[in-house]
């Protein structure tokens, strides 16, 4: 593998990192590799996790979310109202969740809330449903002095993230979205990198 595809796989990023570095891959790129790795698991895994409680319709609350006609006598079924953000610390990126009363989100425990989409949502287990451990570091390294791999491992995260949101949307009705996206991250430190 001389080049990268236009539209790599995680295992084709590592092995072309690992052929361009002559197999000695910096701590920092094995990081936000890792980290970027265990979401591509987040569904197939089988384990209990944020977004697999978020998905489990037993926890929805069936009052809320009943079937309905619309004016052409079409049944449809509401979906139950989120919002997303994508938070983003020195360390780490989170894509955040919270159910959404009165179009507004909400940031406690809701419990058989007659308005709340969730008949149980608990911040603690809930709110957080995935994290991207190292992954800021590693976009100021990147932007700093990163190679083709690293450029491409950023992308990657960005469109599984773009890929899990869209996952969401088939089953949620996404109110809104806020915070900076790996994306506008990227371009927002490259701005003021530039300006320096």
């Amino acid at each position: 593998m001389s080049e990268l595809s236009d539209n790599p796989s995680l295992k084709e990023i590592n092995i072309y990192k690992n052929k361009i570095n002559w197999g000695d891959v910096p701590a920092i790129y094995q990081l936000a590799s890792n980290s970027i790795s265990e979401i591509d698991g987040i569904l197939s895994h089988g384990f209990n996790n944020a977004f697999t409680q978020l998905l489990d319709q037993s926890n929805w609350n069936v009052n809320f979310i009943t079937p309905e006609s619309d004016i052409v006598g079409k049944v449809t079924t509401r979906k139950p109202k989120i919002s997303l953000y994508h938070n983003i610390n020195e360390q780490h990126y989170e894509l955040h969740c919270y159910p959404v009363i009165n179009n507004e989100p909400v940031l406690e425990a809701q419990f058989n809330n007659p308005r709340c989409s969730f008949i149980e949502w608990t911040p603690q287990t809930m709110q957080i449903l995935f994290r991207l451990n190292s992954l800021i570091p590693f976009i100021v390294y990147t932007l700093q002095k990163g190679d083709i791999a690293d450029y491409a491992l950023i992308r990657y995260a960005n469109q599984r993230v773009d890929e899990l949101i869209t996952l969401l949307s088939q089953s949620f009705d996404i109110t809104d979205i806020k915070g900076f996206s790996i994306a506008d991250f990227c371009k927002e430190v490259y701005r003021k990198h530039s300006q320096s």
